[in-house]
């Protein structure tokens, strides 16, 4: 499977809602890095200070706000657990 190009011109968050909005096979994914970003950011933390709380690098948590690699599922739950959230995954039948 080739990679998909990024355009230069476009920056992360850019890059990350373009793919929300089109509903990309990343969509999800990068719903989840807002979400981990956002919360980081009001519990007042930086990257690293999340990375520590959850055993990983810094460069990890970053690559994951920018959307470069689907985290793993063991990461998500310690990240959920270092911003005091619950982790939860939902099936849902597809609208026809």
């Amino acid at each position: 499977m080739a990679a998909k190009k990024r355009d230069p011109a476009k920056g992360p968050i850019a890059t990350l809602h373009e793919r929300i909005a089109t509903r990309d096979t990343g969509w999800f994914f990068a719903q989840i890095a807002d979400r981990v970003a956002e919360r980081r950011t009001s519990m007042g933390m930086s990257q690293r200070d999340l990375a520590e709380r959850c055993g990983t690098t810094q460069s990890a948590i970053a690559r994951l706000e920018r959307g470069g690699r689907p985290p793993r599922i063991d990461t998500l739950l310690k990240i959920a657990e270092a911003l005091e959230c619950e982790l939860i995954v939902e099936l849902q039948p597809r609208s026809s």
